[in-house]
């Protein structure tokens, strides 16, 4: 059984949460065995009124930053998950929702009562400017 069509349900959370202003954090954890990338997060950004998605990207010894739209970070996301991470946990101000991969390589989801009770910055920035 394939993980992506419940990767993509995830996704249409992740899209749910911006659209509803509730979005706080998304990052990718729990990696197969020991790798130089650690952790990946991604963060909104306004960059002239325009929103994109922060990815950074954690390694050992340093941190890249990129900027994408939500269809390139889906993309960007999608590619790590099973190698080499087998967790996305996206926090909002609703639930924190965790996208998990088994060791049969099936994917599955879980709600739990969130951990922020606040929007990310620019999500407020952009609830507050209509956008």
């Amino acid at each position: 059984m394939s993980f992506q069509p419940v990767f993509n349900e995830f996704w249409e959370k992740v899209k749910e949460s911006i659209t509803d202003k509730t979005y706080a954090k998304l990052t990718l954890a729990k990696t197969i065995g020991d790798t130089d990338l650690k952790n990946i997060y991604v963060r909104p950004v306004l960059n002239d009124g325009v929103f994109s998605l922060s990815v950074t990207e954690r390694y050992k010894t340093e941190e890249i930053e990129s900027f994408h739209s939500l269809d390139e970070t889906y993309k960007i996301l999608s590619s790590y998950m099973n190698k080499p991470f087998l967790t996305a946990l996206l926090f909002t101000t609703e639930n924190d929702i965790t996208f998990k991969i088994n060791k049969k390589r099936a994917g599955s989801i879980i709600l739990q009562d969130p951990t922020f009770k606040n929007a990310s910055d620019v999500i407020l920035e952009m609830k507050e400017k209509g956008l």
